[in-house]
C-alpha cells in the first residue's frame, strides 16, 4: 500500500497534521488492517435487512416534516427539511433520544466548522462544544458497555463487539465523530443540493414532474453534481512516480473528488445536471475501494424517500434566493436556502 490514511500521518483532510493539535483516532483515518476490522463491526446498522426496518420511520418522518411546512410563506429549507430528517436518522442510528437530535447536529457542524464564519467563534468555544460531545458520549458508552441487552445502535456494537470493546477512549470517540459527521453532511446537504439544482435546471425540474421514476436516477446526479465532499488527503508512504509526477515519501496527495465528478474524459457533458443521465451511479462522491462511504446506501434510501413524498404533495418548491454556502475547503454545504411553496397538489 503506497498511500496512507493514518491520522498520525496527518489524516484525510487539507490541514490535518497541523502543529498545536492533536489528531482523534477514526477507522476512516486509518490504514488495514486496522481500518477494516473497526469498519466492519459498524456495518450490520446498513445492512439490507436494517435499512428495510429504517425505510417506513423515514418515510413517516419525512411526511410528517413536510406536511408541517407553510404554504406561500419563505422558510429556511436547510432548518425546517434537511437538518431535521438527517437528524432523526442520526438519533436513531445511535439510539439517542429524538430530543437531542438538533443538538448531534450542531456537534456534527462543530466538527468542521472555522471558528469566526457563522457557526463558533472562537477557537476556545470550539473546544468547549467538544468537551460537552465528548462527555454525552462517554456517558452513552458506559451505559451500553454493562447493558445486559445488547441493541443494534452504533454505541453498542462498538461497545460489544470484542473488535472494539477495549478501544482506547480516544479512538471511540474518534469513531464517534466520523460516524457523527458522516451520517450528516452528505444526505443533509444533498436534499439541499436537490432543491437548489432543480431550481437552476428548471428544464430538469419539468422532465421530474412529467415522470416521478426518474427520482432514482436524479437522486445519484445530485449527489454526483453536489459532491457533498469536495476531498480527501492521503500520505505516500514511499517513492513513486504517477502520471508523470514524482511523489516524494510523507508528500500529501488530495483527492480531489469535485474535480473526478466533472471529468469530461469520463462523464459526458459533465458540467451539466441531467437527472435522466445513463449511468447516473457513475460517481466518486462516496469515494471508492476500501474507505468507499459506508452509509451510501442509507444517505440514497433518505434521499429517496423526501423525493418521493415531496412529489406527492407539491408541484414546485422555488427557491426565493441564492443560498448560504458553507464555510468549508472540505465540506461543499449549505447554511441556509429560502425557499416558498406556492401550493399543495
Amino acid at each position: 500500500q503506497v498511500f496512507s490514511s493514518d491520522f498520525l500521518l496527518g489524516g484525510i483532510v487539507i490541514g490535518g497534521g497541523q502543529a498545536n493539535t492533536d489528531p482523534l483516532p477514526m477507522f476512516i483515518a486509518m490504514d488495514p488492517p486496522k481500518h477494516n476490522i473497526q469498519r466492519k463491526v459498524v456495518t450490520p446498522v446498513v445492512s439490507p435487512a436494517n435499512l428495510q426496518y429504517l425505510a417506513p420511520l423515514i418515510r413517516e418522518r419525512a411526511g410528517t416534516l413536510l406536511d408541517s411546512l407553510p404554504i406561500g410563506e419563505p422558510f429556511d429549507w436547510v432548518d425546517k427539511v434537511s437538518i431535521e430528517l438527517t437528524a432523526m436518522t442520526l438519533a436513531t442510528l445511535f439510539d439517542l433520544p429524538q430530543e437531542e437530535r438538533r443538538q448531534l447536529a450542531r456537534w456534527s457542524d462543530i466538527v468542521t466548522a472555522a471558528p469566526g464564519h457563522g457557526i463558533i467563534d472562537t477557537f476556545e468555544e470550539k473546544m468547549m462544544e467538544f468537551q460537552r460531545f465528548h462527555a454525552r458520549f462517554t456517558e452513552l458508552w458506559n451505559d451500553r458497555v454493562n447493558a445486559t441487552e445488547v441493541k443494534g445502535d452504533l454505541i453498542s456494537m462498538l461497545a460489544h463487539n470484542p473488535a472494539t470493546r477495549n478501544m482506547e477512549p480516544r479512538e471511540y470517540f474518534g469513531n464517534v465523530v466520523l460516524l457523527t459527521v458522516g451520517g450528516n453532511d452528505t444526505t443533509r446537504n444533498t436534499i439541499t443540493g436537490s432543491i437548489v439544482a432543480l431550481n437552476q435546471n428548471p428544464d430538469q425540474y419539468d422532465k421530474l414532474r412529467a415522470n416521478p421514476d426518474l427520482i432514482t436516477s436524479m437522486v445519484s446526479e445530485t449527489i454526483r453534481w453536489q459532491t457533498p465532499l469536495a476531498h480527501m488527503r492521503r500520505t505516500a508512504k514511499e517513492d513513486i512516480e504517477f502520471q508523470g509526477k514524482h511523489i516524494k515519501k510523507g508528500d500529501k496527495v488530495v483527492m480531489w473528488y469535485v474535480s473526478g465528478n466533472r471529468d469530461e474524459t469520463v462523464i459526458e457533458h459533465p458540467n451539466d445536471y441531467i437527472i435522466d443521465r445513463e449511468n447516473p451511479r457513475r460517481h466518486i462522491s462516496f469515494g471508492f475501494g476500501i474507505h468507499r462511504c459506508v452509509g451510501n446506501r442509507l444517505a440514497e434510501l433518505q434521499l429517496q424517500i423526501i423525493w418521493e413524498e415531496i412529489m406527492k404533495r407539491f408541484p414546485v418548491i422555488e427557491m426565493v434566493s441564492e443560498p448560504k454556502r458553507s464555510y468549508s475547503t472540505f465540506v461543499k454545504g449549505y447554511e441556509k436556502l429560502m425557499v416558498v411553496i406556492p401550493k399543495r397538489n
